[in-house]
């Protein structure tokens, strides 16, 4: 797991909290994720003029799951449009002449960039290692 932002120390007992307590960690990574996912949806709200509901509405948080030594979470649109949004798409007359293009948003790329930044990633994960030690679980 790699999280900017933490202390030598926090560092250190990630590392054991991963090893003794292995399913501890999807816990706090939907917690990151569905924090991640309200971060996406609010800027999609200001920066998405246009709204019919849809594309605000269609963030959802997905499943924890391993990639090699990994453990990752998805946030992502479920609205089939959500991607001529985000990446742009051409403007095409009803005759099918192309008139232009409609440059994409980047919602999600600039929100995660955002949420990175923001430090409350390390803020949860400082939290639940604080808790980890209270409850002499570390």
């Amino acid at each position: 797991m790699r999280i900017d932002g933490l202390s030598d120390f926090q560092r250190d007992l990630l590392d054991v909290a991963e090893r003794k307590l292995p399913k501890e960690i999807p816990k706090v990574l939907r917690k990151i994720g569905s924090k991640a996912r309200t971060n996406v949806a609010k800027k999609a709200r200001r920066e998405v003029k246009k709204r019919t509901g849809n594309y605000s509405k269609g963030w959802k948080r997905g499943k924890v799951f391993k990639n090699g030594r990994n453990v990752l979470v998805r946030v992502y649109n479920g609205s089939p449009h959500a991607h001529l949004i985000e990446d742009g798409h051409r403007q095409v007359t009803a005759d099918g002449r192309e008139v232009g293009f409609v440059p994409g948003k980047k919602v999600l790329e600039k929100s995660m960039i955002e949420f990175d930044n923001s430090g409350q990633v390390s803020e949860i994960v400082g939290e639940w290692l604080d808790d980890l030690l209270r409850k002499g679980k570390l």
